[in-house]
């Protein structure tokens, strides 16, 4: 039984909800979100608190009533502060450059420039050649893109180059010995 579920969302005074049977749209400072809930799941909005219980005769009930739970605190946290991921490029000569149109132009070894575009919703902000961050109120939206970019070049284990999380670890490898 998910214990996730049981804990009411408190949300904040400058957050508006609209609940519209399972269709629930959560306005803030900086957007607006809707998403689907469930059909197992059921939603009510009384005194600035979000409830989520099951409904009866559906046997995952519980677990759905978790998952959205999760999904739309997300989404108030969102829209009330935007979700972050910075990205560092270590390696010779590996650059990254932001154009207008949210085009994201990044040399990376290889003998061409990769372009990426980015959706709206997404802003992104380049402090140094070697830094990207990436800001927006969607949190699978942020985490998808910084996941595409960094799957251009993965950091590998004997020097670490590559494009990683700020906050990831890599383990360096020992070069083989004769």
């Amino acid at each position: 039984m998910s214990r996730v579920a049981k804990c009411p969302i408190i949300v904040p005074s400058n957050i508006n909800i609209r609940l519209d049977s399972q269709i629930i749209s959560i306005k803030g400072e900086y957007g607006e979100l809707s998403r689907t809930i469930h059909q197992s799941v059921q939603v009510e909005y009384l005194n600035n608190k979000i409830i989520f219980s099951p409904r009866l005769g559906f046997s995952d009930g519980w677990a759905q009533a978790g998952t959205s739970r999760a999904l739309v605190n997300s989404m108030i946290i969102g829209v009330s502060k935007k979700f972050i991921k910075k990205l560092q490029l270590s390696g010779v000569g590996y650059r990254v450059s932001i154009m207008k149109d949210n085009v994201i132009n990044m040399s990376l070894g290889y003998s061409h420039i990769i372009k990426y575009y980015l959706p709206k919703g997404i802003d992104v902000e380049n402090p140094s050649p070697t830094e990207i961050i990436i800001k927006g109120i969607d949190k699978q939206l942020v985490g998808q893109i910084a996941a595409n970019l960094r799957s251009y070049r993965i950091p590998e284990p004997y020097k670490g180059k590559g494009i990683r999380y700020s906050d990831e670890v890599i383990r360096i490898k020992e070069a083989k010995k004769k």
